[in-house]
């Protein structure tokens, strides 16, 4: 028996060093690119940084992905040996995990290769319902897993989160086989569990740093933190013992997909050895990085379209150094959310429901179009956006720009005008709003477009500028009275939209703290459905429902202009993932 188990020591040994010896990825191939906001770290479960998120992906794996290629997008297996056994009714999701996947090497460890269980997806999802976490991504799992909520329950009453308590809906079989039973079925499952919030985090690690993991993140991705500097640098690594694979995806029919197949087939991947980020807020200075060639691809920004573009093409002296444009509606939309928790624009009495639409009324969404986004952008009419399951592209929101109908609702409803001409609250204090911004050209256009309308209607308004890290920080505490965000799509459908709104994810999510007794009963009755027509009626009758409160002020889905270097192969923005560095290469120059 000792004589066994030696040789399969050295089995298994040789599988795991076999694994980390995997990643083709080239030390002399870097892509350079921009964010234009800051992270606030890598602990998804802590976050819904997008900018977070985009780095996250590269360093942590989920058991599903997205096909890079593939539109519509579609699921793949990831860590997972295929996908997943359903049973039960859409209720039973069983998961095989490919064996020899390594964590990176980290002290956490101690000196030991970590190899990749099904365990290590039981702990990440169950993190998402721990307390001490308070998860934005608690709504991807709570009231879904069997048995979950009772863990996070038991949490709350006795203080302690028992990781070690087993939960019947997440059942370990064997050491790479993980069962998911959940409480009813949910056609988007499979597309949480493909949101990085769900990848596999390795518990040492995890109870190793504590409130720091954020700062120090160990995955088993393609790539590996180096070097973070807050608000100013990120640079990765390729992960020595990513196990690598062949590109080999198949075009979808889109423009430019058989260029791509042609420069990409067949090459073992990942190719690029270091990507280094730099997070540069203002617009002008990022037009300027990529104009002197620091970048290697990024995102137009909105004040150079008349600069760069010709209607929907670049112009010739941008076409002339081989620079490639990939234009996309983005499945994402921007905009205002009011603190329902703030005495000045929360409630649901009818002069609170009324100053909060009179506000929505004042905002001049085409002249953001025009002003801000230079015609880059589309007016969303509804929470659900252009290119997502649920969007209905006969929607018309019921909030539309109209000062002066705005002015009429609140004289009918007490905010009087003072000499001064701005008015005050029904009980006769100072009228005055708090929207809460960044230190960005582009917030500072918004704040004067949210100025003009408010004026109009009397009513003062202040812009207090913090970075996004520390407004996404407070946000998550129900403290802003008013800010603007935007949200993209985690995964193709309404669901992950309409969620924000939803009144048990205030505070983690929904950061507008928004209750409404009426919209939750129709989100719990839309989730409980199959997608199709009757789950998308849902879907609008709760925009509809968002817009008779004024949860939110709608504002637009932007048009996205990628220029591509051309020492830049493979580059095809994906709806859903963001993170897109292991799939592409760059030519040495």
């Amino acid at each position: 028996m000792r004589k066994w188990c030696w040789r399969c020591l050295i089995c298994t040994l040789l599988l795991l060093n076999s694994a980390h010896a995997a990643n083709p990825a080239d030390p002399g191939k870097v892509v350079r690119t921009v964010f234009e906001a800051s992270d606030d770290g890598f602990d998804m479960a802590r976050t819904q940084n997008y900018y977070s998120g985009w780095v996250a992906d590269a360093i942590f794996e989920t058991l599903l992905t997205y096909d890079y290629m593939a539109r519509p997008a579609k699921l793949v297996p990831n860590t997972a040996e295929a996908m997943p056994v359903v049973a039960d009714g859409g209720k039973t999701y069983t998961f095989r995990i490919r064996k020899g996947i390594l964590f990176t090497p980290d002290p956490a460890f101690k000196g030991k290769p970590r190899e990749l269980t099904a365990a290590d997806y039981a702990y990440a999802i169950k993190r998402l319902v721990d307390p001490e976490n308070r998860s934005p991504s608690t709504g991807f799992v709570a009231g879904k897993i069997a048995g979950l909520d009772a863990l996070a329950a038991q949490a709350r009453k006795s203080g302690r989160f028992n990781y070690d308590e087993p939960v019947p809906g997440l059942r370990i079989l064997d050491r790479y086989t993980l069962r998911i039973q959940l409480v009813k079925p949910d056609t988007n499952f499979l597309y949480v569990l493909a949101y990085g919030g769900l990848a596999a985090v390795a518990r040492e690690a995890i109870e190793t740093y504590g409130s720091q993991s954020g700062q120090h993140p160990v995955g088993t991705g393609p790539y590996m933190l180096k070097q973070h500097v807050p608000r100013s640098k990120i640079v990765l690594v390729a992960n020595p013992g990513y196990r690598g694979y062949v590109w080999g995806f198949q075009p979808s029919g889109d423009p430019g997909d058989e260029q791509i197949v042609r420069e990409m087939k067949g090459k073992p991947m990942p190719q690029v050895g270091r990507v280094e980020i730099s997070i540069i807020e203002e617009e002008q200075s990022r037009w300027l990085s990529f104009q002197e060639g620091r970048v290697d691809f990024d995102k137009l920004p909105q004040l150079a379209a008349p600069v760069a573009l010709d209607g929907n093409k670049l112009k010739p002296e941008f076409a002339a150094q081989g620079i490639r444009l990939y234009r996309m509606v983005e499945p994402e939309i921007t905009y205002t959310l009011f603190n329902f928790r703030d005495p000045v624009t929360g409630g649901f009495s009818k002069e609170k429901i009324a100053l909060r639409r009179a506000i929505a009324m004042t905002y001049n969404v085409r002249e953001e179009i025009a002003l801000l986004r230079n015609n880059q952008a589309i007016k969303a009419e509804m929470a659900v956006p252009v290119g997502v399951v649920g969007h209905d592209p006969s929607y018309r929101s019921s909030i539309a720009y109209e000062p002066e109908l705005a002015s009429r609702l609140l004289d009918c409803f007490g905010y009087k005008r003072q000499p001064d001409g701005y008015r005050t609250t029904p009980n006769g204090k100072p009228l005055l709003l708090k929207i809460h911004t960044e230190p960005n050209a582009s917030s500072m256009i918004v704040s004067e477009i949210w100025k003009r309308g408010l004026d109009r209607i009397g009513i003062r308004a202040e812009f207090p500028v913090s970075n996004f890290a520390d407004n996404l920080k407070a946000a998550t505490e129900c403290r802003l009275m008013m800010w603007g965000g935007a949200w993209h799509a985690d995964f193709p459908d309404g669901e992950n939209f309409l969620q924000l709104l939803y009144g048990p994810n205030a505070g983690q999510g929904n950061h507008g703290c928004y209750q409404s007794a009426a919209y939750d009963a129709l989100y719990r009755k839309a989730v409980a459905l199959p997608s199709g027509p009757r789950r998308n009626a849902l879907y609008a009758q709760m925009n509809r429902q968002m817009e008779a409160d004024t949860a939110w002020s709608v504002h637009v889905s932007r048009v996205r202009n990628w220029l591509v270097r051309p020492w830049v192969q493979g580059f095809k923005k994906h709806p859903i993932l963001q993170s897109d560095w292991q799939y592409i290469d760059v030519e040495k120059h």
